[in-house]
């Protein structure tokens, strides 16, 4: 127990001096806080806690500062101070290594360029889904998602009454869209 061996700082107190408590006031406070603690027994401590008025010596002006709701949060500048219109108060921030603004664009997809080369992989995992490596520059994400669901439904043993002889090409179409699902082409 940590109060073992104390008694209450209250002169003439003979119990236990189990709860700790504020130094008296006027006693000198170090620079790394307010100094010693008192321990007190629970008697005297349920009558410090009676006697200890936080708002004593303020004026009435003070106490309703103290009490009010969002003090300490209350800003003389909105977020937005004349509407929606106005700009927020962060709009002036800049990042000047683009860490927010590249994290964003690599989440968001990327238009397919005329011209641009697709890899031999990819062009390959085009082919074995049926999706002409012609057109690769004009297919999606979705168009890729839907032609796998459908190849998936016909090749898989489940849909075709336990037929096995179509797992390799099953095999095949997995791998393929997994390719084409981690290609920085099609994302």
């Amino acid at each position: 127990m940590e109060s073992e061996g104390r008694t209450c700082a209250i002169d003439g107190c003979e119990e236990d001096g189990e709860f700790r408590a504020p130094p008296v006031y006027g006693a000198r406070h170090g620079y790394d806080g307010p100094g010693e603690f008192r321990w007190l027994c629970l008697d005297h401590v349920r009558e410090f806690n009676q006697g200890y008025d936080y708002f004593d010596g303020m004026d009435q002006e003070q106490i309703f500062e103290a009490q009010h709701p969002v003090r300490g949060w209350d800003s003389s500048r909105r977020i937005y101070q004349n509407g929606p219109s106005d700009a927020p108060a962060w709009s002036d921030f800049t990042d000047p290594l683009d860490a927010i603004g590249a994290r964003f664009a690599a989440s968001v997809s990327r238009p397919q360029t005329p011209g641009r080369t697709i890899s031999a992989g990819d062009r390959k995992a085009l082919k074995t889904l049926g999706l002409g490596e012609d057109a690769a520059h004009e297919i999606g994400r979705g168009e890729i998602r839907r032609r796998y669901s459908e190849l998936v439904r016909k090749y898989h043993p489940d849909r075709n009454g336990g037929n096995r002889s179509h797992e390799k090409q099953l095999a095949n179409v997995i791998a393929a869209y997994t390719q084409l699902k981690e290609s920085p082409d099609f994302r």
